[in-house]
């Protein structure tokens, strides 16, 4: 019998964790495979646990290294939790709690609302354990990408503006423009001051662009 020698050290704690989301793992992953075939991979071909559906976004990534496979997992996972997500953009767990829905067509919404969004929140915010082939490391090249805004860490600030421009109706191009002038660190910012330009026309935007202070 053949002993795979590419699966990665898994610590105790994380031993029935998928290493893309933390949900428990009934599958492994292995990086390259043989439907994507990889002539400069940034590191040795790696096996590491993971659920049915993380192994699933990540057979579809076509990319070069393990880092970027967990990007393109997350932005699934973005793509897919995408409501349950929004929740946290426009309500607190408070509010949601108060909200008096107790008795309307709206009471299982607020039975259920938080916990959906705290699944789908933990799932995009977990972070792999380090990667460790037979004891030796791997270095992860891309964490430097993420961006963290209000309680969610995106693979880079690209999907976050992706992510608020679907949920608010926004103008993606305009949002970009924006930021471009206030500054990542300015993120919530420019989403307030991209809301008020819901609708606007292309000379309304050109005009609030030229007044904004540049960062």
């Amino acid at each position: 019998m053949q002993i795979n020698n590419t699966y990665i050290d898994v610590p105790f704690e994380y031993r029935h964790h998928c290493w893309f989301c933390s949900e428990p793992a009934g599958h492994s992953f292995t990086f390259p495979h043989s439907a994507h075939l990889v002539f400069d991979c940034l590191h040795e071909t790696i096996t590491l646990p993971s659920c049915l559906e993380c192994s699933r976004a990540a057979h579809k990534a076509e990319v070069r290294s393990i880092w970027q496979v967990d990007k393109q997992v997350k932005i699934h996972l973005i793509e897919r939790y995408r409501k349950d997500l929004a929740i946290g953009l426009n309500w607190t767990q408070n509010e949601l709690a108060n909200a008096g829905f107790e008795d309307g067509s709206f009471a299982g919404f607020q039975k259920s609302a938080w916990f959906m969004y705290e699944v789908a929140r933990d799932r995009v915010n977990f972070r792999g354990w380090p990667l460790v082939l037979a004891g030796i490391e791997i270095d992860n090249e891309e964490s430097n990408r993420e961006f963290r805004f209000d309680g969610v860490c995106y693979p880079s600030i690209d999907e976050a503006i992706e992510h608020y421009s679907l949920n608010f109706d926004l103008d993606l191009g305009f949002l970009r423009q924006v930021l471009a002038k206030m500054g990542p660190s300015s993120f919530a910012k420019a989403v307030r001051f991209c809301r008020l330009y819901v609708g606007a026309t292309p000379n309304e935007k050109s005009q609030a662009l030229r007044e904004i202070e540049p960062f």
